[in-house]
Protein backbone atom coordinates (compact mmCIF):
# COMPACT_ATOMS: atom_id res chain seq x y z
CA UNK A 1 0.00 0.00 0.00
CA UNK A 2 2.43 2.38 -1.12
CA UNK A 3 2.46 5.46 -3.49
CA UNK A 4 4.27 3.91 -6.78
CA UNK A 5 1.53 5.60 -9.91
CA UNK A 6 0.69 9.34 -8.53
CA UNK A 7 -2.53 10.73 -9.63
CA UNK A 8 -4.27 14.05 -8.88
CA UNK A 9 -8.10 15.53 -9.16
CA UNK A 10 -8.37 15.51 -13.17
CA UNK A 11 -7.22 11.83 -13.27
CA UNK A 12 -9.39 10.95 -10.39
CA UNK A 13 -12.12 12.31 -11.72
CA UNK A 14 -12.55 10.35 -15.21
CA UNK A 15 -11.89 7.36 -13.44
CA UNK A 16 -14.81 7.62 -11.14
CA UNK A 17 -16.84 8.84 -14.16
CA UNK A 18 -17.49 4.74 -14.63
CA UNK A 19 -18.85 4.58 -11.25
CA UNK A 20 -22.16 5.79 -9.49
CA UNK A 21 -20.40 7.19 -6.48
CA UNK A 22 -20.50 10.65 -6.73
CA UNK A 23 -18.45 13.31 -6.97
CA UNK A 24 -14.80 13.41 -5.95
CA UNK A 25 -14.89 15.73 -2.15
CA UNK A 26 -10.80 14.69 -1.15
CA UNK A 27 -7.42 11.91 -1.85
CA UNK A 28 -4.64 11.22 0.08
CA UNK A 29 -2.23 8.40 -0.79
CA UNK A 30 -1.66 5.73 1.84
CA UNK A 31 2.28 4.82 2.70
CA UNK A 32 1.79 2.00 5.17
CA UNK A 33 2.53 -1.87 2.89
CA UNK A 34 5.02 -2.17 0.11
CA UNK A 35 3.15 -3.51 -2.89
CA UNK A 36 0.23 -1.57 -4.89
CA UNK A 37 -0.22 2.09 -4.90
CA UNK A 38 -3.39 2.98 -2.59
CA UNK A 39 -5.29 6.49 -2.18
CA UNK A 40 -8.73 6.93 0.30
CA UNK A 41 -10.76 8.50 -1.42
CA UNK A 42 -13.94 10.28 -0.65
CA UNK A 43 -17.05 11.43 -2.41
CA UNK A 44 -20.48 12.89 -2.15
CA UNK A 45 -23.58 11.71 -3.53
CA UNK A 46 -27.07 12.84 -3.16
CA UNK A 47 -25.49 14.94 -0.23
CA UNK A 48 -24.12 11.81 1.47
CA UNK A 49 -20.62 11.20 2.03
CA UNK A 50 -18.71 8.19 0.51
CA UNK A 51 -15.81 6.58 1.83
CA UNK A 52 -13.78 4.30 -0.53
CA UNK A 53 -10.06 2.77 -0.95
CA UNK A 54 -8.61 3.16 -4.46
CA UNK A 55 -5.93 0.93 -5.25
CA UNK A 56 -4.15 0.66 -8.59
CA UNK A 57 -2.42 -2.77 -9.22
CA UNK A 58 1.72 -2.16 -9.85
CA UNK A 59 2.20 -5.58 -10.78
CA UNK A 60 -0.90 -7.89 -11.64
CA UNK A 61 -2.57 -8.22 -15.46
CA UNK A 62 -6.33 -7.42 -16.13
CA UNK A 63 -6.49 -11.32 -16.26
CA UNK A 64 -4.93 -11.65 -12.73
CA UNK A 65 -7.26 -9.65 -10.86
CA UNK A 66 -10.53 -10.64 -11.42
CA UNK A 67 -10.19 -13.49 -8.75
CA UNK A 68 -9.32 -11.28 -5.82
CA UNK A 69 -11.99 -9.02 -6.40
CA UNK A 70 -14.07 -11.83 -6.67
CA UNK A 71 -12.50 -13.53 -3.56
CA UNK A 72 -13.49 -10.17 -1.76
CA UNK A 73 -16.67 -9.79 -2.72
CA UNK A 74 -17.79 -13.67 -2.10
CA UNK A 75 -16.53 -13.41 1.49
CA UNK A 76 -18.28 -10.15 1.97
CA UNK A 77 -21.35 -11.59 0.59
CA UNK A 78 -20.99 -14.94 2.92
CA UNK A 79 -21.07 -12.87 6.36
CA UNK A 80 -16.89 -12.72 6.19
CA UNK A 81 -15.78 -8.78 6.96
CA UNK A 82 -13.99 -8.21 3.81
CA UNK A 83 -14.34 -4.51 1.97
CA UNK A 84 -16.97 -5.35 -1.11
CA UNK A 85 -15.04 -3.75 -4.42
CA UNK A 86 -17.53 -1.59 -6.34
CA UNK A 87 -18.89 -2.58 -9.99
CA UNK A 88 -18.68 0.15 -12.31
CA UNK A 89 -21.73 1.20 -14.57
CA UNK A 90 -21.01 -1.37 -16.86
CA UNK A 91 -20.91 -4.44 -13.95
CA UNK A 92 -17.36 -4.63 -13.77
CA UNK A 93 -14.56 -4.18 -10.79
CA UNK A 94 -11.38 -2.82 -12.98
CA UNK A 95 -11.52 0.52 -14.50
CA UNK A 96 -7.77 1.36 -16.37
CA UNK A 97 -5.79 4.22 -14.19
CA UNK A 98 -2.89 5.55 -15.20
CA UNK A 99 -2.55 2.39 -17.39
CA UNK A 100 -2.87 0.05 -14.84
CA UNK A 101 -5.82 -2.00 -13.54
CA UNK A 102 -7.32 -0.24 -10.83
CA UNK A 103 -10.47 -1.10 -8.55
CA UNK A 104 -12.79 0.65 -6.22
CA UNK A 105 -13.11 -0.88 -2.72
CA UNK A 106 -15.76 0.29 0.28
CA UNK A 107 -13.32 1.40 3.45
CA UNK A 108 -14.36 -0.16 6.00
CA UNK A 109 -14.87 1.25 9.96
CA UNK A 110 -12.23 0.41 12.61
CA UNK A 111 -8.62 0.51 12.38
CA UNK A 112 -5.48 -0.97 12.36
CA UNK A 113 -3.81 -2.89 15.57
CA UNK A 114 0.11 -2.10 16.32
CA UNK A 115 -0.08 -4.41 19.54
CA UNK A 116 -2.83 -6.89 20.19
CA UNK A 117 -4.31 -7.87 22.83
CA UNK A 118 -5.09 -12.32 23.89
CA UNK A 119 -8.59 -11.47 23.07
CA UNK A 120 -7.93 -9.81 19.83
CA UNK A 121 -5.71 -12.94 18.67
CA UNK A 122 -8.58 -15.22 19.88
CA UNK A 123 -11.20 -13.08 17.02
CA UNK A 124 -8.89 -13.89 14.40
CA UNK A 125 -8.51 -17.35 14.92
CA UNK A 126 -11.94 -17.63 14.46
CA UNK A 127 -12.56 -15.41 11.65
CA UNK A 128 -9.35 -17.15 9.67
CA UNK A 129 -11.34 -20.57 10.55
CA UNK A 130 -14.65 -18.82 8.91
CA UNK A 131 -12.31 -17.60 5.99
CA UNK A 132 -11.28 -21.07 4.98
CA UNK A 133 -14.69 -22.52 5.89
CA UNK A 134 -16.48 -20.42 3.36
CA UNK A 135 -13.83 -20.53 0.59
CA UNK A 136 -15.02 -23.81 0.01
CA UNK A 137 -17.94 -22.81 -1.91
CA UNK A 138 -15.98 -20.46 -4.19
CA UNK A 139 -15.63 -21.58 -7.47
CA UNK A 140 -12.32 -19.68 -8.53
CA UNK A 141 -8.75 -21.08 -8.09
CA UNK A 142 -5.12 -19.33 -7.97
CA UNK A 143 -1.81 -21.15 -7.19
CA UNK A 144 0.02 -19.60 -4.20
CA UNK A 145 2.71 -17.42 -6.64
CA UNK A 146 5.14 -17.11 -3.31
CA UNK A 147 5.41 -20.53 -2.61
CA UNK A 148 8.72 -22.53 -2.49
CA UNK A 149 9.28 -22.16 -6.35
CA UNK A 150 9.44 -18.37 -5.75
CA UNK A 151 11.09 -18.52 -2.26
CA UNK A 152 14.09 -20.52 -4.46
CA UNK A 153 14.27 -18.21 -7.49
CA UNK A 154 13.90 -14.80 -5.14
CA UNK A 155 16.94 -15.97 -3.22
CA UNK A 156 18.99 -16.87 -6.52
CA UNK A 157 17.88 -13.23 -7.58
CA UNK A 158 19.54 -11.67 -4.42
CA UNK A 159 21.63 -13.78 -3.00
CA UNK A 160 24.65 -12.14 -4.07
CA UNK A 161 23.54 -8.78 -1.71
CA UNK A 162 23.54 -11.04 1.15
CA UNK A 163 26.19 -12.06 3.93
CA UNK A 164 27.24 -16.16 4.52
CA UNK A 165 25.15 -16.57 7.31
CA UNK A 166 21.99 -15.68 5.64
CA UNK A 167 22.89 -17.49 2.71
CA UNK A 168 23.68 -20.67 4.59
CA UNK A 169 20.25 -20.22 6.79
CA UNK A 170 18.42 -19.48 3.59
CA UNK A 171 19.85 -22.61 1.94
CA UNK A 172 19.03 -25.19 4.43
CA UNK A 173 15.95 -23.86 5.28
CA UNK A 174 14.49 -24.46 1.41
CA UNK A 175 16.06 -28.07 1.56
CA UNK A 176 14.14 -28.45 4.76
CA UNK A 177 10.75 -27.11 3.40
CA UNK A 178 11.33 -29.27 -0.24
CA UNK A 179 11.07 -32.09 2.00
CA UNK A 180 8.00 -31.67 3.97
CA UNK A 181 4.79 -33.11 1.96
CA UNK A 182 2.53 -30.22 1.89
CA UNK A 183 0.40 -31.47 -0.70
CA UNK A 184 -0.65 -33.64 2.02
CA UNK A 185 -2.87 -30.79 3.95
CA UNK A 186 -6.19 -29.74 4.09
CA UNK A 187 -6.11 -26.54 1.00
CA UNK A 188 -8.41 -24.36 0.24
CA UNK A 189 -8.86 -20.42 -0.43
CA UNK A 190 -5.99 -18.32 2.02
CA UNK A 191 -5.75 -14.90 2.59
CA UNK A 192 -1.89 -15.29 2.54
CA UNK A 193 -0.79 -11.98 4.01
CA UNK A 194 -3.25 -11.54 7.52
CA UNK A 195 -0.73 -9.35 9.32
CA UNK A 196 -1.88 -6.90 11.84
CA UNK A 197 -2.26 -4.35 9.25
CA UNK A 198 -4.56 -5.85 7.29
CA UNK A 199 -7.40 -5.87 10.01
CA UNK A 200 -9.31 -3.53 11.38
CA UNK A 201 -10.71 -3.32 14.80
CA UNK A 202 -12.92 -1.60 16.76
CA UNK A 203 -12.01 -2.13 20.21
CA UNK A 204 -11.88 -5.97 20.52
CA UNK A 205 -14.87 -5.94 17.57
CA UNK A 206 -13.09 -7.08 14.26
CA UNK A 207 -14.74 -4.38 11.33
CA UNK A 208 -12.51 -5.57 8.54
CA UNK A 209 -10.03 -7.94 6.85
CA UNK A 210 -8.25 -6.23 3.92
CA UNK A 211 -5.74 -6.52 1.34
CA UNK A 212 -6.67 -9.83 -0.31
CA UNK A 213 -3.99 -9.24 -3.46
CA UNK A 214 -2.29 -12.36 -2.26
CA UNK A 215 -4.73 -14.57 -1.57
CA UNK A 216 -4.81 -18.06 -3.25
CA UNK A 217 -5.78 -21.73 -3.04
CA UNK A 218 -2.68 -23.39 -0.70
CA UNK A 219 -2.71 -25.18 2.60
CA UNK A 220 -4.69 -23.62 5.21
CA UNK A 221 -2.11 -24.35 8.28
CA UNK A 222 0.27 -21.96 6.29
CA UNK A 223 -1.98 -19.65 6.47
CA UNK A 224 -2.62 -19.46 10.00
CA UNK A 225 1.07 -19.35 10.67
CA UNK A 226 1.59 -16.16 8.33
CA UNK A 227 -0.76 -14.51 11.18
CA UNK A 228 0.79 -16.68 14.25
CA UNK A 229 3.98 -14.96 13.51
CA UNK A 230 2.76 -11.65 13.13
CA UNK A 231 0.11 -11.33 15.95
CA UNK A 232 1.35 -13.22 17.95
CA UNK A 233 4.90 -11.70 18.33
CA UNK A 234 5.80 -9.53 22.17
CA UNK A 235 6.01 -5.95 21.26
CA UNK A 236 9.85 -5.46 21.56
CA UNK A 237 12.07 -2.98 19.56
CA UNK A 238 15.11 -5.55 19.83
CA UNK A 239 15.03 -9.04 20.59
CA UNK A 240 12.01 -11.04 18.71
CA UNK A 241 10.07 -13.07 21.30
CA UNK A 242 6.70 -14.91 21.06
CA UNK A 243 3.62 -14.63 23.70
CA UNK A 244 1.91 -18.05 24.51
CA UNK A 245 -0.37 -16.48 25.79
CA UNK A 246 -1.59 -15.23 22.71
CA UNK A 247 -1.00 -18.41 20.72
CA UNK A 248 -2.96 -20.19 22.69
CA UNK A 249 -6.18 -17.71 22.02
CA UNK A 250 -5.30 -18.08 18.60
CA UNK A 251 -5.58 -21.26 18.14
CA UNK A 252 -8.31 -22.39 20.30
CA UNK A 253 -10.38 -19.59 18.07
CA UNK A 254 -9.16 -21.09 15.04
CA UNK A 255 -9.93 -24.68 15.79
CA UNK A 256 -13.49 -23.74 17.56
CA UNK A 257 -14.24 -23.60 14.26
CA UNK A 258 -12.51 -26.01 12.32
CA UNK A 259 -9.96 -28.42 14.14
CA UNK A 260 -6.96 -28.88 12.69
CA UNK A 261 -5.75 -32.38 11.24
CA UNK A 262 -3.28 -34.65 12.69
CA UNK A 263 -1.23 -34.14 9.82
CA UNK A 264 -1.17 -30.55 10.66
CA UNK A 265 -0.88 -30.28 14.08
CA UNK A 266 2.79 -32.55 13.01
CA UNK A 267 3.24 -30.48 10.22
CA UNK A 268 2.88 -26.95 12.70
CA UNK A 269 6.45 -26.07 13.28
CA UNK A 270 7.48 -26.67 9.40
CA UNK A 271 4.50 -24.14 8.64
CA UNK A 272 6.16 -21.59 11.26
CA UNK A 273 9.16 -21.90 9.34
CA UNK A 274 7.48 -21.40 5.75
CA UNK A 275 5.92 -18.93 6.81
CA UNK A 276 8.76 -16.83 8.12
CA UNK A 277 11.13 -17.55 5.27
CA UNK A 278 8.64 -15.66 3.03
CA UNK A 279 8.36 -12.86 4.48
CA UNK A 280 12.09 -13.10 5.35
CA UNK A 281 13.07 -12.94 1.56
CA UNK A 282 10.09 -10.76 0.69
CA UNK A 283 11.48 -8.39 3.04
CA UNK A 284 15.22 -8.94 1.80
CA UNK A 285 14.12 -8.72 -2.13
CA UNK A 286 12.71 -5.12 -0.88
CA UNK A 287 15.89 -4.01 0.86
CA UNK A 288 18.28 -4.96 -1.91
CA UNK A 289 16.48 -4.91 -4.97
CA UNK A 290 13.80 -1.46 -3.93
CA UNK A 291 11.70 -0.21 -6.47
CA UNK A 292 10.94 3.57 -6.74
CA UNK A 293 7.73 5.20 -5.55
CA UNK A 294 6.46 8.56 -4.08
CA UNK A 295 5.69 7.19 -0.33
CA UNK A 296 7.12 3.59 0.26
CA UNK A 297 7.58 1.66 3.26
CA UNK A 298 10.21 -0.92 3.17
CA UNK A 299 10.27 -3.30 6.02
CA UNK A 300 13.07 -5.08 8.11
CA UNK A 301 13.96 -8.21 7.11
CA UNK A 302 16.07 -8.69 9.83
CA UNK A 303 12.47 -9.62 12.28
CA UNK A 304 11.74 -12.95 9.80
CA UNK A 305 15.71 -13.78 10.05
CA UNK A 306 15.07 -14.15 14.05
CA UNK A 307 11.36 -15.19 13.50
CA UNK A 308 12.79 -18.34 11.64
CA UNK A 309 16.16 -18.85 13.82
CA UNK A 310 13.57 -19.16 16.78
CA UNK A 311 11.30 -21.46 15.35
CA UNK A 312 14.45 -23.52 14.04
CA UNK A 313 15.60 -23.71 17.18
CA UNK A 314 12.42 -25.01 18.98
Amino acid sequence: MSVYTVVDKSDLDEFLSAYSVGNLTSFEGISAGIENTNYFVNTEKEGAEQRFVLTIFEHHSFDELPYFLDIMAFMAEHKIPTAHPMPTQSGGYLVELKGKPAALVERLQGGGVDHPNPTQCAVMGENLAKFHQAGADFTGHRDNDRGLDWMGSTYQLIAQYLPEDEKALIEDELAFQSSVHWSELPTGVIHADLFCDNALFDGNQLSGIIDLYYACNSSFLYDLAVMVNDWCRQPSATKIAFDEQKIEQMMAGYQSQRALTDAETQSWSAALRLAALRFFLSRLKDKHIPREGEMTQIKDPNVFKQVLQLHRQA
